[in-house]
């Protein structure tokens, strides 16, 4: 007797005659292709598209603003699970394989952070002192204290959610996955997708009017 395995939120198995699990996938959800093989040419389009996305800049007198390879890349993976969740079958990533991209990007991503920012860290903490760990610290932590409380009791949505939206907000990546690993669910990612964008735009935004207040 065939078995499927079906996922609408939940994954569950049925095991029956051909006919009543092929009956039941349409009424429940669909049939979970099980496969060791990645869909490279989905994974290679999704990446082209997101970095033409990013590249598109808004002119605003002489301001420059655009998303840059992260929000593009985001915004064509946002696309793509879309599609997926409209053909099943299409763009396959086996979960080892998403979880040696996930975690080998984030160190990665990590590592080039940490070389980048040492520098200005070092020149920063020359001229500052102390203080720049008391400042850092209090900037990092008031926003996301504020963002919880009005996600969970102003917006009432799901604590999963609200954690999401924080990270996003704090366009941390690092955050939304120690997050998903503690719930051990990928539910978080659905408040992180939108604020991550706007959060990466306002960045942008601010750097730049920051800049022309100091110069």
């Amino acid at each position: 007797m065939p078995e499927t395995m079906l996922y609408r939120g939940d994954m569950i198995y049925l095991i029956g005659p051909r006919s009543d699990v092929q009956h039941a996938t349409k009424l429940l959800g669909f049939t979970d292709v099980l496969t060791e093989k990645s869909d490279m040419i989905a994974v290679g389009i999704g990446i082209v598209l997101g970095s033409l996305i990013g590249l598109l800049a808004f002119h605003i007198g002489k301001v420059s603003i655009s998303l840059g390879a992260s929000g593009g890349t985001l915004i064509a993976g946002l696309f793509f699970g879309w599609l997926r969740s409209r053909l099943p079958g299409y763009a396959q990533i086996p979960q080892p394989a998403l979880w040696i991209m996930t975690n080998l990007g984030l160190n990665a991503f990590i590592a080039v952070v940490g070389i980048s920012a040492a520098p200005g860290f070092v020149t920063g903490f020359e001229q500052v002192g102390f203080m720049l760990f008391v400042i850092g610290a209090v900037a990092s932590i008031v926003p996301l204290l504020v963002g919880i409380i009005m996600a969970r009791w102003l917006f009432k949505f799901n604590v999963a959610i609200g954690l999401g939206c924080c990270c996003g907000a704090r366009t941390t990546t690092p955050g939304l996955n120690a997050v998903q690993d503690s719930l051990e669910s990928p539910l978080p990612a659905l408040g992180y997708t939108v604020t991550y964008a706007l959060g990466s735009t306002l960045l942008i935004i601010c750097g730049i009017i920051l800049v022309f207040m100091m110069s």
